[in-house]
Parts: C-alpha cells; structure tokens; sequence
C-alpha cells in the first residue's frame, strides 16, 4: 500500500511539474490543455487500475508514437508556435531555453512505458494513459484553435496529422480497459 501511496504521489508531482512548465512556456491555455491530457490520464489511471502486460496494448502505443513524431513534424514544419503565439500573446518559446527542454524531457517520459511496463511499473501505466490521452483528447485542440483566430475557419499546424494520431490514441486507451485475459494481468 505504502508503494501505491509513493507511486501516486510522484504520478501527481509529475502531472503538476508539467502543468507548471507548461504554463511558464507557453501560458494559460495550452497548460489548460496539457491538464486535459496529464490530469486525465491521472484520472484514468487511478480511477482503472487495469494493468495489462505490454503486448496487450503494444501496437497502439508504437503507432502513436510514431504518428505522434510525424505530428510534430507537420507542426515544425507549417509552424505551430508562431501560430499558437498569436493566439496566447505569448512569445514562440526558444527550443533551446531550459523550460523548453524540460517540457521536451518530461514528454520524453512517454518513451519509458514499455521498459516501466515490462517492469511491472505502476508509474508505467500512468504514463501510458498521459500519453493516449494527450494525444487522443488534447490534440484535438488543432481543430479549435482556427476559431481564436482572425481568419475564417481553416488549416492550423499540426491538424491534419490529428485525424490519424487521435483515433490511434483512442485505440491505444481501449486496450489499456478491455477486460483483460487472466494471462494479460501482471500485478501493479
């Protein structure tokens, strides 16, 4: 119980580390955004305390990890920063400045799930909700964001890559709850 309890409690630190971060770097409403994916990832994780072995839900996770790179692409690429700063009023962040890095080191986290997992990690789980409900719920933003802006509704960075990571995302999140085979069950 007490490892539950520590486990908790560093899953909390992480997700209020994040939101802290993420509200210095880039202001109100992408911490906004980023509590939907952490805080509901939290949520999630405590609130369905499934912990299925890694290959239940393996091909989920490296597909969005994968559509997740290309996202980040697209966003570099048509410039999702300039935009967003437009609409926050705060400045792009430089990708070299310490709060930058350490948004990028603590997404970084999201690279652990298979090792934490394979490890019979609860903190592992943890992450592996963060990440599916970040990238399945939060990114769905890319589909708001055109109506904080001048222009008529339209493209804004990173859009058009959501229409493929948010659906492998949620297919990510079913199989973190499906019932669980008795063989697919590690202990947490």
């Amino acid at each position: 119980m007490k490892a539950r309890r520590v486990q908790i409690a560093a899953a909390f630190f992480f997700t209020s580390t994040v939101l802290v971060v993420g509200y210095s770097l880039l202001g109100l409403l992408p911490a906004f955004l980023f509590a939907f994916g952490f805080v509901g990832g939290f949520v999630l994780w405590l609130a369905i305390p499934r912990t299925p072995m890694f290959s239940t839900f393996r091909k989920p996770y490296y597909l969005t990890l994968a559509l997740f790179v290309l996202h980040k692409a697209e966003e570099r690429h048509f410039e999702f920063f300039p935009a967003l700063a437009r609409i926050t009023g705060k400045p792009v962040p430089q990708p070299d400045s310490f709060l930058a890095v350490m948004l990028y080191a603590l997404a970084g986290a999201w690279l652990l799930v298979p090792y934490l997992v394979k490890k019979e990690a609860s903190f592992g789980y943890y992450l592996a909700w963060t990440f599916f409900t970040s990238m399945g719920v939060i990114e769905l933003a890319h589909f708001a964001f055109p109506f904080f802006t001048p222009e008529r509704y339209g493209y804004f960075p990173g859009m058009a890559s959501v229409v493929l990571l948010a659906p492998a995302a949620w297919w990510g999140m079913r199989n973190l709850v499906r019932r669980a085979e008795s063989s697919d069950i590690v202990s947490a």
